[in-house]
């Protein structure tokens, strides 16, 4: 048998001794949760499989070969498990991720021979679906990945498949964080990996929400716990909000979240400038596609404030003890503001603050008339399914009544001085 690389440090090295197999047939051991569905949150995953034994990986065959003399297992009749390794169970988007197949063979002379020998645990996922929308890049890739492989302390290979070179660049910090190894790209990679121990998909709690959980969460991390993963990847330097008071001088620093498509905030400069007149300093910035450079930004901020979208994601950047402050859409949206925004704020030990317009602060009574179900009886567009959310509410754009606005900026400063 010919030499085989053995990976055990970021800098492979060539090992001549590791011909050894990855592990004893005896110790073949593979659990599969196939329970994604939490009845109290609408998203659930697909299976989530975890191998330990001799795993040989060839991208190229899009297999995971797993050596199990006993056969037994979550196996079809063909001694074959399916699964596409995307963290979402979303019926639209998951015939878009690579279907990836565990074959059980009963030998190690049944299966392929390995070129690249790996020391650590592997991780196979998809970053398919909607990544490069900042919401679903942390809630169906990086938290799920944070969940699955923080506890193994760097030491751990991720292979990605629906490989996309901009997005794996775009969070290279974070994924350098989580990994001593450098990625894998799955989709072209001709090798036969060998590892020992191996995750097929990851874990997914509720989005933004992470809560201690046996499936969902089996390591019992907190969003608190990934907010400091997060300064400590960017290099963030504020753990707190600045202290107010004639004894430091400081005044608050606030950073407004600008969005240019829908749910725009027509009088943000009115917004600003009453801001200024209550003691803030006021920054007014769009969420672009540096990511370190804002998370920069939103961390020199004590207060973030933002209409419902994705830029309230940057919460995660805050420093514990700052105030998020939401405007939340005509539309009947408390749930989504709080599951979306407003818990995952209080859970990472934030200040939170949410102001709902009125059916007067809406670009919405421009197009339909009062009498209107969207006026009389919201909750009817939400029994229509998200079509009809995506086209009626995420389509309007708010103006704020400064009066009636007034009130929510004071608590805000308020909470920054407790």
């Amino acid at each position: 048998m010919a030499n085989i690389p053995e990976v055990t440090r970021k800098d492979e090295q060539e090992d001549p001794a590791a011909t050894k197999p990855a592990a004893s047939a005896t110790e073949a051991k593979i659990t599969c949760d196939e329970n994604g569905v939490d009845e109290g949150f609408p998203y659930a995953r697909p299976p989530v499989c975890e191998l330990t034994g001799d795993i040989r990986i060839s991208p190229k065959e899009k297999t995971m070969y797993f050596v199990n003399p006993s056969g037994a297992g979550p196996f079809d009749a063909n001694g074959e498990k399916k699964i596409r390794p995307f963290a979402r169970k979303d019926d639209f988007l998951l015939p878009g991720v690579v279907e990836v197949t565990i074959k059980s063979v009963s030998s190690a002379e049944a299966a392929p021979e390995c070129t690249r020998r790996h020391d650590v645990p592997v991780v196979v996922f998809s970053v398919a679906g909607y990544t490069d929308n900042f919401f679903h890049d942390n809630t169906d890739v990086l938290i799920p990945l944070f969940l699955t492989t923080a506890h193994l302390k760097g030491e751990v290979q991720l292979l990605i498949t629906n490989f996309k070179p901009w997005w794996v660049h775009k969070f290279t910090p974070l994924l350098k964080k989580l990994s001593n190894y450098d990625v894998i790209n799955f989709d072209k990679d001709e090798g036969l990996h060998c590892f020992r121990v191996g995750h097929l998909g990851m874990y997914r709690d509720r989005d933004l929400i992470i809560s201690p959980h046996p499936t969902r969460n089996p390591h019992n991390y907190s969003m608190v716990d990934y907010n400091r993963f997060l300064r400590r990847a960017f290099a963030l330097p504020r753990d707190s909000p600045a202290v107010l008071g004639e004894e430091t001088g400081a005044t608050p620093k606030m950073l407004i979240i600008e969005r240019k498509g829908t749910r725009k905030l027509l009088n943000l400069r009115e917004v600003s400038a009453m801001c200024e007149e209550l003691g803030f300093t006021v920054t007014v910035a769009e969420a672009g596609g540096d990511v370190r450079g804002f998370a920069e930004r939103v961390n020199a901020a004590d207060v973030l404030l933002a209409v419902h979208g994705a830029g309230l994601t940057n919460q995660i950047f805050l420093p514990t003890g700052a105030v998020l402050v939401q405007i939340v859409p005509w539309g009947k949206m408390d749930w989504m503001a709080t599951n979306f925004y407003g818990q995952p704020a209080r859970d990472m030990r934030l200040r939170y603050v949410e102001y709902y317009v009125s059916e007067e602060e809406t670009t919405l009574k421009d197009k339909y008339p009062r009498d209107h179900y969207v006026f009389m009886n919201p909750m009817r567009i939400h029994g229509e399914g998200w079509p009809a959310i995506a086209e009626i509410i995420m389509k309007q754009d708010v103006m704020v009544n400064m009066t009636r606005f007034k009130p929510f900026l004071l608590k805000a400063l308020d909470e920054l001085q407790e």
